[in-house]
């Protein structure tokens, strides 16, 4: 009795650290992907690109070039531990070898690689940016355009995940079961669902798609940043008639069931 308190109080501590590194990440990551970008503009920055410097000296400039091979890298970095954790032979593994714990280590462990990759990014500020509003009234009126739509795709995403359940999401879900003898919460789900939930990683692809490429200046390096996770994004998504099917049923039910209320 001792021991299976003993372990369920590891497995809540461990859940909870992973809460809180992944909220924390959560925060580092908006202000390095969205607001820090778009800083550079409202404040009339000019060292996040040089647009002095021809393309054809910058592309032979050997630091420009370090750079976007170290950023590529890290991009593919996270793109590797996010692939083979996601892949099911490892899946299968990781759910024999941590059971509970499986769903929180991949949300740590990619929090971990989101830090390295944040901390060890290089900026190219030796090139020009493939765009930049720097005229007037346009480099006063987009920067702002730019930061509302960035806070309503941010929020938008929060809330997706809120209604995703954002618990079994994280794994904290799963050690509750766990700890409770419930057993998995994803088995509790309709075969719908968990069909649904496997081709649809990524549930906030279009925001964040404006978030990555919605910006005032775009440099090399940011370019890197927006067209690997950008395509690693649309290659995650996998949804098929059946999905779509399954969606328009649960979605149908739902406004029956509000219909139902205000009738009662």
């Amino acid at each position: 009795m001792a021991s299976g308190s003993v372990r369920g109080g590891a497995l809540c501590a461990v859940s909870l650290l992973n809460f809180a590194v992944v909220f924390i990440t959560g925060s580092d990551f908006i202000r390095f992907v969205s607001f820090k970008a778009i800083y550079h503009n409202i404040t009339g920055e000019t060292t996040l690109c040089q647009d002095s410097v021809r393309w054809s000296a910058a592309l032979r400039d050997p630091w420009v070039l370090c750079c976007l091979l170290w950023d590529l890298c890290l991009v593919a970095l996270f793109i590797l531990q996010h692939s083979v954790l996601a892949w099911s032979p490892v899946k299968q593994v990781c759910e024999r070898t941590l059971g509970a714990l499986n769903r929180t280590i991949y949300c740590l462990s990619t929090a971990l690689i989101l830090q390295v990759l944040m901390r060890f990014w290089q900026p190219v500020s030796g090139a020009p940016c493939l765009w930049s509003f720097r005229t007037a009234p346009w480099s006063i009126w987009f920067p702002l355009i730019c930061f509302s739509l960035h806070f309503v795709c941010w929020a938008l995403i929060c809330s997706i995940l809120m209604i995703y359940d954002y618990s079994e999401f994280l794994g904290i879900k799963q050690v509750y079961y766990k700890c409770l003898g419930l057993g998995d919460p994803v088995a509790d789900k309709p075969y719908g669902a968990q069909r649904l939930l496997s081709h649809l990683r990524h549930p906030v692809c279009l925001e964040f798609l404006v978030v990555l490429w919605v910006l005032p200046a775009l440099s090399l390096d940011r370019l890197i940043l927006a067209g690997a996770l950008s395509s690693y994004l649309l290659l995650g998504h996998s949804l098929d008639k059946q999905d779509l099917a399954y969606l328009c049923v649960h979605f149908k039910t739902k406004v029956l069931s509000q219909q139902d209320k205000k009738e009662e």
